[in-house]
C-alpha cells in the first residue's frame, strides 16, 4: 500500500510539472474536469473528479485506485499498463544511483579521509573568494513585462512543423512554458533568453498555443492545421499512418474495408486501433451554437476483430469540441459524450440509445439550437441535454472507428446555410 502511494505520488507531481497549473492545493472542480478531458482524449477512459480529487488527496479515501483506474493513469503517462509505469520509474531512479564500487569496504577509509581534504580546500576557497567577490544582485522577476509571442506554418499538408516565435526576456525569470494544445505531453519549457521553438504536428485539428509564465497565461495564439477534403489516418501516438485517397474512397462510400486494415496494422485485431476520416477548414463561419450535422455510417468490423466496434463522431470547434459515441450494444457502459460544456458517463448514465446493430448502416443526426444540444438515432431523438458553452465557430470534423468502418453521407450546416453536403454513395 505505502509502495503503491509512493509511485501515485510520483505520477501526480509528474502531471503537476507538465500542466503547469499552479498548487494542486488550489486546484478547483473545473481544473480536475479539464484533467479528465485531457486523460479522456489520450487514453479514451474518463476518470471522473471525484476519482481524481482522491487520487490527489482531496478527498478522504481509504483505498488505492482500482486497478482499471491506474491502467488508465500508467496510459496517460506514456506506459502500456501500472506495472509498466513502476518498472519505467524504478528505471529511472536506478539511472541516477552511482555504481558502487567492488572494494567499497577496503576503501571506505582513505575515500572518507580524501573527501574531508577536499571539503576543506572548498570551504577555504569560499573564504577567499567571498572576501574578494560581490557576489550579484538579485534579479526580480516583472511577470508584468511584455511578451512577444506568434506561429507559422511551414507547409500545407500533414505532418506539419510549426515555428514559434516569442520574446520573453522582459520578464527576467529564466524559463517560460509553452503548451503547444490541450495535450499536456505537448507542454515543454523554453529559456527565456530563446527566440524560436519548432514543434511537429501530426494530427489536424484547432490548437491554441499558449505561452506562461509562473502559472500566468502571457499570450496565446491560434494553430490551424487543415486538410485539403478529407483525411485519412490510422492513429498510433506520434507514428500514424496517412492513407492515400484511393485507399478510402470504396464504391458507394468513403472508409477502409478490415482486410486492407489488417495488412496496414499488420495484425487482425483492432482493439484499440482507430481509423479516424478528419476534415478540418474553415466552414464559412458556421456557429457553433446554431448548426446541424447529418451522417451515414457503420463500423465494419466482425467481433472478432474488435470487441466493441466502437465510433466517435468529433464535431470541432475553435473553443472546445463536441464527442458523440457509438458502440456494440453491449459496451455501452465505456462510452462517455461531451456536450462541449458537460462529460456524460455511460457508468453513471443509462446510454443504451447509443448502442448500434453495425449490420446496418446507422443514420446519426447532432443539432444544436437554442443553448441545447440534441442527439438522434436513426431519426429517434436519444439524447437531448441544455448546454452553458458553445464551441464557438465550427472547424472540423472527425469521424473515428475503433477498427474498419464505412461513411455514405455527410452533411453540416444550418437553416440559412450549407457548408458540406458529401454523399461518398454516389
Amino acid at each position: 500500500m505505502q509502495e503503491e502511494a509512493l509511485y501515485i505520488h510520483t505520477w501526480c507531481k509528474t502531471v503537476e510539472r507538465s500542466l503547469d497549473w499552479g498548487e494542486s492545493s488550489s486546484w478547483s472542480d473545473h481544473d480536475f474536469e479539464k484533467l479528465g478531458e485531457l486523460i479522456f482524449q489520450k487514453t479514451g477512459t474518463l476518470l471522473s473528479i471525484t476519482t481524481l480529487k482522491r487520487i490527489w488527496g482531496r478527498v478522504k479515501y481509504n483505498s488505492s485506485p482500482t486497478t482499471a483506474t491506474l491502467n488508465t493513469m500508467a496510459r496517460y503517462a506514456g506506459a502500456e499498463d501500472w506495472r509498466g509505469y513502476k518498472k519505467n520509474i524504478a528505471a529511472e531512479k536506478r539511472s541516477c544511483l552511482p555504481t558502487p564500487s567492488p572494494q567499497t569496504g577496503i576503501k571506505q577509509k582513505g575515500y572518507i579521509m580524501a573527501a574531508m581534504a577536499m571539503a576543506l580546500v572548498v570551504v577555504v576557497l569560499g573564504i577567499l573568494a567571498a572576501r574578494n567577490l560581490t557576489p550579484p544582485k538579485a534579479v526580480k522577476p516583472n511577470l508584468n513585462g511584455p511578451v512577444k509571442f506568434s506561429s507559422r506554418k511551414v507547409t500545407d499538408g500533414l505532418p506539419n512543423s510549426v515555428v514559434f516565435d516569442y520574446d520573453a526576456s522582459a520578464l527576467n525569470i529564466d524559463s517560460v512554458t509553452l503548451q503547444q494544445s490541450w495535450d499536456p505531453s505537448r507542454v515543454e519549457r523554453i529559456p527565456t533568453s530563446g527566440r524560436q521553438h519548432t514543434s511537429i504536428y501530426y494530427y489536424p485539428g484547432y490548437f491554441t498555443a499558449k505561452l506562461i509564465a509562473n502559472g500566468r497565461l502571457k499570450k496565446e495564439n491560434p494553430v490551424f492545421i487543415k486538410t485539403h477534403g478529407w483525411t485519412g489516418i490510422i492513429r498510433r501516438n506520434n507514428n500514424p499512418l496517412y492513407l492515400a485517397d484511393k485507399d478510402i474512397h470504396q464504391p458507394g462510400s468513403m472508409g477502409l474495408d478490415s482486410k486492407t486494415l489488417a495488412l496496414k496494422l499488420s495484425s487482425p485485431v483492432f482493439n484499440g486501433q482507430w481509423l479516424s476520416f478528419y476534415n478540418v477548414r474553415e466552414f464559412d463561419g458556421l456557429d457553433g451554437g446554431n448548426f446541424t450535422f447529418e451522417t451515414t455510417l457503420r463500423n465494419t468490423s466482425g467481433v472478432d476483430e474488435s470487441s466493441c466496434r466502437k465510433m466517435i463522431l468529433y464535431i470541432l470547434g475553435k473553443q472546445n469540441a463536441i464527442v458523440i459515441p457509438l458502440a456494440d450494444k453491449g459496451c455501452i457502459s465505456d462510452l462517455n459524450i461531451f456536450t462541449s460544456s458537460d462529460w456524460v458517463s455511460g457508468k453513471s448514465n443509462d446510454l443504451s440509445a447509443f448502442g448500434c446493430d453495425f449490420s446496418q448502416f446507422q443514420k446519426l443526426k447532432c443539432e444544436v439550437k437554442d443553448m441545447t444540444l440534441s442527439l438522434y438515432l436513426n431519426n429517434n431523438l436519444i439524447f437531448t441535454k441544455p448546454i452553458t458553452q458553445t464551441i464557438t465557430q465550427i472547424a472540423g470534423i472527425c469521424i473515428a472507428f475503433e477498427g474498419s468502418g464505412e461513411i455514405k453521407y455527410v452533411k453540416l450546416g444550418n437553416k440559412d446555410k450549407i457548408v458540406l453536403d458529401d454523399k461518398f454513395g454516389k
